[in-house]
């Protein structure tokens, strides 16, 4: 790739770095840190926005839905996009969109409108985040500076997500227009900084062309699949609908692979996914993700419909999350050069995993000290692990690629975690329901198993790091990932 980039690369040794890198690296965290909050801030605002609007619960769900279409169907095309036309263009512009898509938001009156904004801003948020995350890795050398960079990254992207609660539980003391208000003046401000601080650069247009048809395959199939997990509660999983969507999906990515084994420069190259480090990494997010919106999904719903509880007294209860998360920028690019990322991983899933199964303690009447408290904690825990699974995947990816690894690995984030969802909806709605809390309780437990289901086997996933069969490749990367592993 041709680069006429402003700064220049953060040696590997070198973390250290100027205030206009260290703006520059801010700039993109605060971006990420958009793209998280959105997903789950609006979760709280939902009861009042269907009061005013006169939604229905089915349409409801599509203020979520619409964003996880977005963001998971476009990923794949968005870190392609970023190598092919340039990464600070397309940064910019779809940052842009973002910022007029949330005013959108904010002020439209119509369930339909309201949507369709919703829709707009996880496909601009699908193209921010590959994107963000390709500039930080071709800017920051590989090794300490760029685990540095990346671990404080990722910890605002996962605090983001954990922190989208006490957002959403804020705002929607003022009204729930608020929560889409919130990002408008923060992503303006932000882009006028990435504007000035981003470098410039060339995309691979010489070179590596177009992949249009390639792109179209796999955007629709990626676009359908998540439709149909999303929607497969509402229509039945065994039926005529579901099963032919789901034919449909296999149709479309068996015609992408077909596309993309042909074509003289494909949208990606099926060769990165053999590396083993992206493809273990890609599958520990699905779990990690999918476990936590699925958790925070039902704690939601009990906490505030079934006992009671009101949007700011939940922000509190699950602020130590966030804080966790937060409090991690500090050593968890340390703890990747000390231990490196398969530990860590291994060990951060495991905590999670432990947390979820403490929490199925539940009952209608919970001491947060001695019940909810605990199990948070764990799982804010879990959340460390996050940059080291994208330190993991990015890993000896070469520059030109690095936008699609990104993608791939935020891809498997955003759809995986939307089929965990789904099935967890699937399974709470499968049981038998009753008003009183502890009915209401009976029935989302199923969910919350499968919660701790999912984080176990995401736990187990991250554990084939240590078989004997992997670990002198893998001592081999975490080698050429981190110097002083070598001298220590």
């Amino acid at each position: 790739m041709t680069s006429t980039a402003t700064l220049p690369a953060a040696s590997v040794a070198d973390t250290r770095w100027p205030i206009r890198l260290w703006g520059m690296l801010i700039t993109l965290c605060i971006v990420l840190f958009l793209d998280g909050l959105d997903v789950s801030m609006v979760g709280v605002a939902l009861p009042s926005i269907g009061t005013e609007l006169h939604l229905e619960t089915s349409t409801l769900q599509w203020l979520v839905s619409g964003y996880v279409l977005g963001y998971g169907g476009l990923l794949l095309l968005g870190g392609r996009t970023a190598d092919l036309l340039g990464r600070r263009k397309v940064f910019l512009i779809a940052l842009a969109v973002f910022a007029v898509a949330s005013l959108a938001g904010g002020l439209v009156s119509s369930g339909p409108l309201l949507i369709a904004t919703r829709f707009v801003k996880g496909l601009a948020a699908a193209f921010t985040a590959p994107t963000g995350l390709s500039i930080i890795t071709t800017n920051f050398a590989e090794g300490p500076a760029r685990n540095k960079a990346l671990s404080i990254y990722t910890v605002f992207g996962a605090g983001g997500y954990s922190m989208g609660l006490v957002f959403g539980g804020l705002m929607t003391g003022f009204g729930w227009r608020w929560t889409f208000l919130l990002p408008v003046p923060i992503a303006l401000a932000a882009l006028v900084s990435a504007a000035i601080l981003v470098p410039k650069d060339k995309g691979d247009t010489a070179e590596g062309g177009h992949d249009l048809l390639g792109a179209l395959f796999s955007t629709a199939a990626m676009l359908l699949l998540v439709y149909t997990v999303v929607s497969a509660p509402q229509a039945g999983w065994a039926s005529a609908r579901t099963a032919g969507s789901f034919a449909a999906v296999l149709v479309l990515f068996a015609a992408f692979v077909a596309v993309e084994k042909r074509v003289r420069h494909p949208l990606i190259r099926l060769g990165i996914l053999r590396k083993a480090t992206l493809v273990r990494a890609s599958l520990v997010i699905v779990a990690v993700a999918g476990s936590y919106f699925s958790w925070q999904f039902i704690v939601t719903l009990y906490l505030q419909d079934s006992l009671g509880w009101s949007p700011l007294t939940l922000a509190m209860a699950l602020l130590p999350v966030g804080v966790l998360v937060a409090l991690s920028s500090v050593f968890s690019d340390k703890l990747v050069d000390r231990f490196g990322t398969g530990p860590i991983i291994a060990v951060t899933t495991t905590v999670m995993a432990i947390g979820y199964l403490l929490f199925l303690r539940i009952d209608t009447a919970p001491s947060y000290v001695a019940v909810i408290l605990p199990a948070v904690l764990l799982i804010g825990i879990g959340w460390i692990g996050f940059p080291a699974i994208n330190i993991q995947a990015t890993n000896g990816i070469e520059d030109e690629e690095q936008g699609l690894a990104a993608g791939v690995l935020q891809t498997s984030m955003q759809v995986g975690a939307a089929i965990v969802l789904a099935i967890t909806t699937a399974l709470i709605s499968s049981g038998p329901h009753g008003d009183s809390p502890q009915a209401v309780l009976d029935s989302y437990r199923p969910g919350l198993i499968f919660a701790g289901i999912a984080a176990i086997i995401g736990a187990l996933i991250a554990f084939t790091h240590f078989l004997p069969t992997r670990r002198k490749q893998q001592e081999v990367e975490d080698t050429e990932q981190t110097p002083e592993l070598a001298a220590a």
